[in-house]
């Protein structure tokens, strides 16, 4: 038998190489449809997600706007009662209008939380900046809190900036987030101090702290402090119920700062509390530059 010729040989090659590129093109083919099936749920569950995403945010907006009213109409009851329009009330009718005044500021405060929730999430937060003085903020947050810290055993203290320069970022904001973490400490600390802090960490980032002597945080709590409608267990003041929205809303704050959020905790030894934010509100540069 004779040996197959050169041309015979090329054929041969050739033959199977078409057969190699034929299987191949069907394998790459087989792996396209993947592909495409894979992006197509994708799509889907990204438009399911969107949905879901909006109808809480509507369902959040919805239920704030619709609790406002009796809110609203029960503070004006106690206003009438704590002026004494109808008549006088004894010493133990002034004490209960009082917590009930204090229960009507709690509630309020956790509607005006879901409604500023669901604007975030549906982008309908702007950002104002504006150059302002940190002392100024300092001494706005110690006038709020003067009248809430009624028992000697905790000391709300404001560090002074001292030479700190001009921030310009969204002032309004900025003090929200910190109101957040400075109720919580007071909260959550029964004696000691609330210590609330500010420094430079380079020529663009400010880190604002409010560190508590108060009954600090688990370890496998804190990477979850973050996070919608979590609760912890306070021992101090267990008649004080949140909504667990309070950080939750701080963390997504402080990132339409250009920002972010973080705590160091151990239990017994009290809390840490930062926020950090550029000194000059990135989104505004050109306008900040101007303001020099």
């Amino acid at each position: 038998m004779s040996d197959p010729s050169p041309s015979d040989v090329l054929r041969t090659q050739i033959k199977e190489r078409d057969q190699q590129i034929e299987m191949l093109t069907s394998e790459l083919e087989e792996t396209n449809r993947g592909v495409v099936a894979l992006y197509a749920e994708l799509d889907d569950k990204a438009v399911a997600l969107k949905e879901a995403a909006d109808l809480k945010s509507r369902f959040l907006s919805y239920m704030s706007h619709e609790f406002r009213t009796p809110l609203a109409s029960m503070a004006g009851l106690v206003d009438l009662l704590q002026r004494e329009v109808d008549g006088t009330l004894s010493a133990e009718q002034k004490r209960q209008t009082q917590f009930m005044a204090a229960s009507i500021q709690e509630l309020s405060g956790m509607v005006d939380d879901l409604l500023d929730l669901a604007k975030v999430e549906a982008g309908r937060v702007t950002i104002s900046p504006e150059w302002f003085e940190l002392v100024d903020l300092f001494s706005a947050l110690r006038g709020m809190f003067k009248p809430i810290v009624a028992t000697e055993a905790v000391s709300l203290i404001f560090e002074e900036p001292g030479a700190m320069p001009k921030a310009y970022t969204d002032n309004k904001r900025l003090s929200q987030i910190l109101r957040n973490f400075i109720s919580n400490a007071l909260k959550f600390t029964d004696r000691g101090e609330v210590r609330v802090s500010v420094r430079l960490i380079d020529d663009d980032q400010v880190e604002f702290a409010v560190t508590d002597t108060g009954t600090g945080i688990a370890p496998e709590h804190i990477g979850t402090l973050f996070n919608d409608f979590v609760q912890l267990d306070s021992r101090v003041q267990k008649r004080l119920i949140g909504t667990g929205l309070g950080l939750s809303l701080s963390k997504k704050l402080a990132e339409l700062l250009g920002g972010s959020v973080g705590v160091s905790s151990a239990l017994g030894t009290g809390s840490r509390f930062w926020v950090r934010v550029p000194a000059r509100y990135r989104n505004e540069a050109a306008r900040a530059a101007r303001g020099l």
